[in-house]
């Protein structure tokens, strides 16, 4: 008999992959940005506490080249929310910071998100810090570009 779950072990369904984008965007953005986010899906920000947002720290870890053996780099402040909507979906939100406003937000609109029907709202509010977030990655990309230097190296011939 086959078992429930289809997928290979390790593998990822796209509507999981779909909800980390979401949430990665959540994460990157400000409590501002985040409120905003709410407002334009036209959401409501009440929302049952099951975790209230709490900081804490969290050990980095590292890899010399990307393969080497693990080290701790250091530890880095971490804030995290649970919350239940009144329907009953449960969103949850890790970011890195102190801003505990801000991981309660992200935990509304991830437990909105869970919603068939407002999921499309979420996502057109969220694709307005996925812009931003791209005009940042341009700008950073051209100051870096603009300090590019070429090295080359002439033959004296002396050889």
């Amino acid at each position: 008999m086959p078992s429930v779950s289809q997928t290979a072990p390790g593998a990822v369904t796209p509507g999981v992959e779909a909800r980390r984008a979401a949430m990665a965007l959540s994460g990157a953005a400000t409590s501002g940005e985040l409120q905003t986010a709410l407002a334009a899906a036209g959401l409501a920000a009440d929302a049952e506490d099951l975790r209230a947002p709490e900081t804490g720290l969290v050990m980095a870890r590292g890899r010399i080249g990307g393969d080497g053996r693990a080290f701790n780099v250091g530890e880095a402040t971490v804030t995290r929310a649970a919350v239940r909507l009144p329907s009953g979906e449960t969103g949850f939100a890790y970011h890195l910071g102190r801003d505990r406003p801000k991981a309660r937000l992200a935990a509304i609109l991830d437990a909105h998100w869970q919603r068939a029907d407002r999921r499309a709202a979420v996502e057109a509010a969220l694709a307005t810090i996925a812009a931003r977030r791209a005009r940042d990655a341009t700008a950073a990309a051209r100051k870096t570009a603009a300090t590019r230097v070429t090295f080359f190296t002439l033959a004296r011939g002396e050889d």
